[in-house]
C-alpha cells in the first residue's frame, strides 16, 4: 500500500518565501486584475501600432488610430499642432523626406484614470522615443540612417465602441543628430 498524504483544506496555500497566511483573493478581484492586464495589452498594442504607421507610412491606419476628436502636437520637433486628420496630411508630406524610418518606443510608463472631464474609462501613456531616419535620394549603397532624433511621448488614450483610440499624442523632443555635411573631393 502506498503511503498517503492526507488532505487538509485547513492549511492555507502560500507562495514559496511566505511565512504567513495569504489573503484570500476573490473572484472579483482576480476579474479586475485580468481585465487591467488586459487593458494594458491593449493600449501597448496602439502605441506600436502607431510607430508602425508611421514607420510604414500607412497614413489611413494612423488616422484609424485616433478618437474623432483626437489630436496630436508636434510642434517641438518642427511640426505643427492639430486634429487627427490635419497632422496626419502633415506627416505624409513630412515623412516622404525619409525613405527608412524606425520608431523605437521604450520605458513605457502605463497609468489608468479618468482624464479631465472625460466620462469612461482612460489611459495616460509616458514613453521614451529614439527615431533613426534616412533622407530619401541618398546614395543606394549605405541603409545608416543620416538623422536621428529622441525625446518623449505623452499619449493620452480613451476606451471607445471601437477599443481604445489615442485621444493625444504630445511629441517632446530633447535631442536631434543632423547628417554630417559632405565634403567635395579632393583636387588633385
Amino acid at each position: 500500500m502506498r503511503n498517503r498524504i492526507p488532505r487538509t483544506s485547513n492549511i492555507p496555500a502560500r507562495p514559496l518565501g511566505v511565512a504567513g497566511p495569504v489573503a484570500n483573493t476573490e473572484p472579483m478581484t482576480q476579474r479586475v486584475e485580468l481585465a487591467t492586464v488586459l487593458d494594458r495589452f491593449a493600449v501597448d498594442e496602439i502605441v506600436t501600432a502607431y510607430a508602425v504607421a508611421v514607420d510604414d507610412g500607412d497614413w489611413e491606419a494612423y488616422r484609424g488610430l485616433f478618437t474623432s476628436d483626437g489630436r496630436a502636437d508636434y510642434r517641438s520637433a518642427g511640426g505643427i499642432e492639430g486634429d487627427a486628420t490635419e497632422v496626419t496630411g502633415w506627416l505624409s508630406r513630412s515623412m516622404d523626406l525619409f525613405a527608412m524610418r524606425q520608431h523605437l518606443i521604450v520605458n513605457r510608463r502605463l497609468r489608468f484614470g479618468v482624464l479631465d472631464q472625460d466620462t469612461g474609462d482612460t489611459a495616460r501613456v509616458q514613453a521614451d522615443y529614439i527615431n533613426p531616419m534616412r533622407f530619401a535620394g541618398q546614395d543606394g549603397e549605405s541603409t545608416a540612417p543620416d538623422f536621428v532624433c529622441g525625446g518623449r511621448y505623452a499619449f493620452g488614450l480613451l476606451r471607445t465602441d471601437d477599443g481604445w483610440r489615442l485621444r493625444q499624442v504630445v511629441v517632446q523632443e530633447k535631442w536631434r543628430r543632423m547628417p554630417q555635411p559632405r565634403h567635395a573631393p579632393a583636387s588633385t
